[in-house]
C-alpha cells in the first residue's frame, strides 16, 4: 500500500487539503472565462498543482473561440502569497509546466488577460499580476517581491518593465511591501477600486474587450509587447542563461542567511519562520 501524504496544517491548526484538480478553478460564460487560484487557506501559494491545474485551465481559454477575455483571480482573501515553502512532494513522473513558462503563454495569448488582485500579491503573485495585460486591484491589496527575504531571486523579472529602475531596486533588492494606492503611482497596477466592486470591475472591463474586434485587440497586445521584446524583454526575462547570473542564482541556495531563516521554517514552523524573516521591516 502506497504511503498517505504526510497531513499538513496551517499557522491556525486548520488542515490543507491535499492537492487536487479544484486548486484551480474555470468557468467561461459571456465571452469570459474566470480563473480563480483556489487554495484559499494557504492564500493561494504556488505549488505544483496550482501551477499543472492553470496551465490547463489557460489552454481552455485559449482554445476556447468563444472565449473574448481572461480574468485571473484567488479565492478567499489574498490573489496569491507566492511559492509555496511548504508544499506537498510531487507524484513521481507526473510532468508539470514552470510558472515562467505559463507567463510567457499568457504574454503571447492574443486574448487580453486581467489580473483582479484583491488582499496580497506576493512573490510569484506579484509576478503573475504584472505578466497579466491589465491588473486591476482591490483597495485592500499588497505588493511586493519578498523572496529576496527568503534568499531567493526573481522567478520572473517584470518588475523592472512596470516600474522603472529606482522604485524596481527598492522592490526587489529590499523586498518592500506597496500599498494598492502605491502601487498604482508606481504603474504596477491600472486602476484601484474598492474591493466589494473587484469582480464587477474585472468583469465589466473583460466585457469591454469582448465587445472589440478580436483582431484588432490581438494585433494591439502583440504590437506592444513586440516593443518591449525589441527594448531586450525577453533576453532579461531568461537572465538564467547568463553564466555568471545563473552561477549566482544558484549560490543564492548557500546563501548563510536564507539557509538560516529556512532551518527556522523547518524547525519551528511558519510564525517563527515570518518573525524571523520580517524584523526588519517593522515600523
Amino acid at each position: 500500500m502506497a504511503d498517505e501524504p504526510q497531513k499538513r496544517y496551517t499557522p491556525d491548526g486548520i488542515e490543507v487539503p491535499p492537492p487536487s484538480e479544484n486548486d484551480v478553478l474555470y468557468e467561461a460564460h459571456d465571452a469570459i472565462a474566470w480563473i480563480t487560484f483556489n487554495r484559499p487557506l494557504v492564500l493561494n501559494a504556488v505549488d505544483w498543482s496550482l501551477t499543472l491545474h492553470f496551465g490547463r485551465a489557460l489552454e481552455r481559454a485559449a482554445e476556447d473561440d468563444s472565449v473574448r477575455a481572461v480574468i485571473v483571480r484567488g479565492a478567499g482573501r489574498a490573489f496569491c502569497a507566492g511559492g509555496d515553502l511548504q508544499s506537498f512532494p510531487r507524484p513521481e513522473g507526473l510532468e508539470v509546466p514552470a510558472m515562467f513558462d505559463l507567463m510567457l503563454r499568457v504574454w503571447r495569448m492574443p486574448k487580453p488577460v486581467i489580473a483582479a488582485v484583491r488582499g496580497h500579491a506576493v512573490g510569484q503573485g506579484c509576478e503573475i499580476a504584472g505578466m497579466c495585460d491589465i491588473t486591476i486591484a482591490a483597495d485592500d491589496a499588497k505588493f511586493g517581491e519578498i523572496q529576496v527575504r527568503h534568499g531567493f531571486g526573481p522567478p520572473m523579472l517584470i518588475m523592472p518593465f512596470l516600474v522603472g529602475l529606482k522604485a524596481a531596486k527598492e522592490l526587489l533588492m529590499l523586498g518592500e511591501l506597496v500599498e494598492a494606492q502605491a502601487a498604482l503611482r508606481l504603474g504596477l497596477v491600472n486602476r484601484v477600486v474598492p474591493a466589494d466592486r473587484l469582480d464587477a470591475e474585472a468583469e465589466a472591463m473583460a466585457k469591454r474587450f469582448a465587445s472589440l474586434p478580436p483582431t484588432a485587440v490581438a494585433l494591439n497586445k502583440l504590437l506592444i509587447n513586440r516593443a518591449y521584446e525589441l527594448a531586450s524583454f525577453m533576453e532579461a526575462m531568461n537572465y538564467r542563461e547568463v553564466p555568471e547570473l545563473r552561477d549566482l542564482f544558484g549560490r543564492t541556495r548557500d546563501d548563510r542567511v536564507a539557509a538560516e531563516r529556512l532551518r527556522t521554517l523547518r524547525e519551528q514552523g511558519w510564525n517563527a519562520f515570518k518573525e524571523q524573516r520580517d524584523e526588519a521591516f517593522r515600523g
